[in-house]
This record gives structure tokens, C-alpha cells and sequence, in this order.
């Protein structure tokens, strides 16, 4: 850990900001005084939500992902902006993903209070993840339900068979061990 120390930045060459990300192009002298040219994204961090219902994992409709060019299947999530904190941003991806408000949140779990690295060598962004059970009485609107899928083994089984998107995968094996 201590070779840390004698990385140095030695120049950026190229930031280009959108709404999205920050991509910078930085020439960094290493431990070993090699010249490096590395290239980093800055993101807003992400959260990913396990949504039970009635012993049902709910899932959003499936949506296009233009990195893979497919549409895919995910749970509920979303970015945490710089001014939010992880749990503050649960709500309103619930509403927008899956038209549930707040008050139908009979229990919240985190999953991980520091977050983990997505690509710790090429982007800062980290990932939180959230167990949301929703009371049993709630109604789920039929026009932003994707899929749903057992609570038990078999279903966990078919949904990580199901699942392409390696943080969900994560979170539902984190959720999963969490149980043992």
C-alpha cells in the first residue's frame, strides 16, 4: 500500500465534461518513475434495489442499455447525485421505475454502507445496494412491471440466470449470503 504515495499526476491532457460522466486523460509518473498515460471516468455513484413484494422480487421493465446495444434486465436503480446520500435517492427510483411511493416501504436494508468499486482503475463510481420490502397491501402498477420472480431458491437460481448486469448479480449474491 505505501507504493501509493510515490504515484504522482504529473498533467491532465484532456477533461470533457457531460451531464453523464467526466472523462480525463492524465500522464502519471509511478512508483517505478515510468511515464504512464491513464484515462479515468468520474461518475455518480449508483444504487441498485432488490424490490419484494408478497415473497416476489420485482423487477422494472426491461430497458435498452446503449454500452451493450441490447435491451436488458435489471432490478431497480439508478445514480446518486454528488448532493444526495444512497438512501435518500431510494424513493425516487422506486417511483420512477416501478410508480411506488415511499409510503409503501415496509422495510429498507443496505447491503453495503460504503459502497464498493465498479472499475477502481478506470472510474471512481461506486456501488450501494438496497433491500426494499413493500407492504403487502400495495398496489403495483402493471405498466412499469417487468418481471417477477419467486423469493425463494429456485427463483434466485433462474433470476441470476436471467440477470446479464454483473451489479445486480452482485447484489442479489450479497442479499443472498445475507440470509445465511
Amino acid at each position: 500500500m505505501s507504493d501509493n504515495i510515490s504515484w504522482k499526476i504529473l498533467s491532465r491532457f484532456v477533461e470533457i465534461r457531460s451531464k453523464w460522466l467526466t472523462l480525463i486523460g492524465e500522464k502519471i509518473e509511478n512508483n517505478n518513475q515510468e511515464i504512464l498515460e491513464y484515462w479515468r471516468v468520474k461518475k455518480d455513484d449508483s444504487a441498485v434495489i432488490i424490490v419484494i413484494h408478497n415473497n416476489q422480487f420485482l423487477l422494472p421493465i426491461p430497458s435498452y442499455r446503449p454500452g451493450l446495444g441490447e435491451i436488458t434486465l435489471d432490478f431497480a436503480g439508478g445514480r446518486i447525485p454528488e448532493n444526495k446520500t444512497p438512501i435518500e435517492v431510494i424513493p425516487t427510483i422506486l417511483k420512477r421505475e416501478l410508480d411506488i411511493d415511499e409510503f409503501s416501504i415496509a422495510s429498507l436494508t443496505s447491503l453495503n454502507k460504503n459502497g464498493w468499486a465498479i472499475n477502481s482503475s478506470f472510474s471512481n463510481q461506486k456501488l450501494y445496494g438496497f433491500v426494499v420490502s413493500i407492504l403487502p397491501n400495495t398496489p403495483i402498477n402493471s405498466d412499469k412491471l417487468g418481471l417477477t420472480y419467486p423469493v425463494t431458491q429456485s427463483g434466485v437460481n433462474q433470476l441470476l440466470q436471467d440477470l446479464n448486469c454483473l451489479q445486480c448479480r452482485a447484489i442479489l449474491l450479497e442479499w443472498k449470503n445475507s440470509l445465511i
